[in-house]
């Protein structure tokens, strides 16, 4: 008769701790403290024309750059620009391992074909594709065709680059 009490006791324990937990998955969630919305930085509106473009050599010799203004425009939130590899793809010029300290980047081609590595998969974009590089992924350049362009739109607008 003893063991028979204890079974029951212990069925009816597991029975209110089973309802409990339950109960607690239906009770209202109290309200979360709010944290201080940072205040957005003021941004400018601004737009960039193909006809009064101007590519400027940038961090590397095979790649000019023509600023959107968007890095003034926001105050620094962003950058974008679009690259034109200069021809012809140098292999030993090119493909150097790097990674970008950078918050958001992604790129997409406009014209022509690239072809890079990023962590030990080789990827070749062409017109039309688009990737997202996560912070310091660290890539290398392996080929591109003698059109190509790239959009490329970054956060924040000053970052460094660490080659490997």
């Amino acid at each position: 008769m003893a063991k028979a009490t204890a079974k029951r006791k212990a069925k009816a324990t597991a029975h209110a701790k089973t309802a409990a937990r339950k109960s607690s998955a239906r009770r209202p969630l109290k309200p979360a403290v709010k944290a201080k919305a940072k205040r957005p930085r003021k941004q400018a509106f601004v737009a960039s024309h193909l006809k009064d473009a101007k590519f400027e050599q940038g961090l590397r010799r095979y790649a000019h750059y023509r600023d959107l203004g968007i890095a003034k425009a926001t105050g620094g939130l962003a950058v974008a620009h679009v690259i034109r590899l200069i021809p012809p793809c140098i292999p030993e010029e090119v493909s150097k391992r790097h990674y970008h300290d950078v918050e958001f980047q992604m790129i997409y081609v406009l014209k022509g074909w690239m072809k890079g590595e990023y962590e030990g998969e080789v990827v070749t974009m062409h017109a039309g594709s688009c990737w997202l590089q996560p912070p310091k992924i660290k890539h290398t350049v392996l080929d591109y065709s003698d059109d190509c362009e790239l959009l490329e739109i970054i956060l924040p607008a000053e970052f460094d680059t660490v080659e490997l």
